[in-house]
């Protein structure tokens, strides 16, 4: 969503950073290039001249111009009020006496039902015991809707059709929570094309019935500035306690991520990052910022990782990377894990150094490449596979021929395998080196640097994923 925002940032930065010393003229340039991209990227614009003026009366001052990296200075201090004007962390108030109640509110179309099955898969993740109520009256296949996707996240859904009123559903709900010891009770109420008076008097009698410690505004982040005009009509009814932001993967220019919580005041609490059930991340300001700035977002790679692959499975093929023994059965079983993680280019993203590479990717041709480097491991007896020195000119004719590849794939694959293998016993035995060095502070690594995960890989790295 951000990324043109992102590419138009990295290019002021880059040309700040060829200056060397920075003067009060190179500033000023290069902070009308910075409001020039945020009001492009439909960022609201007293929420732009407020950012501009922080952030050039910061850069202007001793802080930058005594520094001996001016041009960092500049991204840190930009990073900085990025995270202040995306606000807090604010999470979900789920302290009080259960069943703690839930209620999503917003326009119809907006992706309310989804997201609540979304939420509900989160909590159950995290050890709550969710209950999904239908309280669209006015759409029958919003109910159906929502009993399906209950029985795909595995929570119970509660609905009793559409004679009887929303209010009257929900407290019906919240009755059976407490029987059955339900913690949380997720609300999905209707929505309109627009906001009128009968849908929030409607959402009045609902909030009054179910006393919620949450409500939550769904906001379609491809509306862009009307969002922040949704929120702000949806909050003078319906008392709002955070926002969650949906279709933030898709091409909108993402202004509204940027400017809906200056704006309102309410807090962004949840991002719908894909059209799956599990694509739903807590909203981290930090995380963000670092996404908008080009500097990758390790952390929720991380998260990501650790909810697909098990601890055992890390912890074995890390041992296989210190020691060397990397083999193209370990390949086969990384580039399947790859794929439970989401699409490649959205992961390459996410590590700084990298990012800027994943933009030379065609989404379909990076598919297409990971396919036939599948096909051509596959081809592989288990003896090639763990022992790619067998791998002679009649068994890459063979193999080419069981993948349906050419002779020159096989060859390129075994190529940039080889070099891949180098840079992991590298970086294994760094690891061990700095592991020494570091004992008696935890064991724990020292963190990369920002740039050197992208100057340490190969140079072919990237042509693994377009052969």
């Amino acid at each position: 969503m951000f990324e043109s925002l992102t590419d138009k940032l990295q290019s002021v930065f880059d040309r700040l950073a060829s200056k060397g010393k920075l003067t009060e003229g190179d500033v000023n340039t290069a902070m009308r290039e910075v409001r020039l991209a945020l009001l492009e990227a439909d960022v609201n614009y007293k929420v732009v001249k407020e950012f501009v003026e922080k952030v050039k009366a910061r850069a202007i001052g001793a802080e930058v111009m005594q520094s001996l990296t001016p041009a960092q200075t500049v991204v840190k201090i930009v990073h900085e009020e990025l995270i202040e004007l995306l606000g807090k962390p604010a999470p979900l108030n789920t302290s009080g006496q259960p069943p703690t109640v839930i209620m999503l509110v917003g326009l119809q179309g907006a992706g309310k039902t989804t997201m609540a099955a979304k939420l509900a898969l989160r909590l159950r993740k995290n050890g709550q015991r969710p209950l999904l109520v239908a309280a669209d009256i006015y759409r029958p296949a919003a109910i159906k809707q929502l009993e399906v996707l209950g029985k795909q996240v595995d929570v119970p859904v509660h609905s009793e059709g559409t004679s009887l009123p929303a209010s009257t559903i929900a407290k019906n709900a919240i009755k059976l929570a407490r029987e059955k010891a339900y913690t949380i009770v997720i609300i999905d109420t209707a929505g309109r094309l627009q906001i009128d008076d009968a849908l929030m008097q409607e959402l009045e009698q609902v909030r009054m019935v179910a006393r919620p410690a949450d409500i939550l505004l769904v906001v379609d982040a491809m509306t862009g500035q009307e969002a922040v005009n949704v929120a702000e009509g949806f909050n003078t009814r319906v008392p709002l306690t955070g926002l969650v932001m949906t279709k933030i993967d898709g091409d909108a220019r993402g202004g509204a991520a940027l400017s809906v919580r200056q704006v309102t005041g309410v807090p962004i609490k949840f991002l719908g990052t894909g059209e799956k059930l599990a694509d739903l991340e807590p909203f981290e300001p930090e995380r963000l910022a670092g996404r908008i700035l080009g500097m990758g977002d390790v952390l929720t790679l991380i998260e990501r990782a650790q909810e697909n692959i098990s601890e055992a499975d890390a912890m074995a093929m890390e041992r296989k990377l210190t020691e060397g023994n990397f083999d193209f059965e370990d390949f086969l079983d990384q580039l399947k894990q790859i794929k439970k993680l989401g699409p490649l280019n959205d992961l390459l993203k996410m590590i700084p150094g990298v990012n800027r590479m994943a933009k030379e990717l065609d989404p379909q041709l990076a598919q297409d490449g990971l396919k036939r480097t599948e096909a051509i491991i596959n081809s592989m007896t288990l003896a090639e596979r763990r022992n790619p020195d067998l791998l002679n000119a009649s068994r890459r004719r063979r193999i080419a021929a069981g993948s349906g590849t050419t002779v020159q794939d096989v060859n390129t694959l075994v190529k940039q395998f080889r070099d891949m293998q180098k840079l992991m016993k590298q970086m294994g035995i760094m690891g061990n080196s700095k592991k020494k060095k570091q004992k008696g502070k935890q064991g724990k690594m020292p963190n990369m640097p920002a740039r050197g995960m992208g100057e340490m890989l190969p140079s072919n790295f990237m042509d693994m994923f377009k052969n």
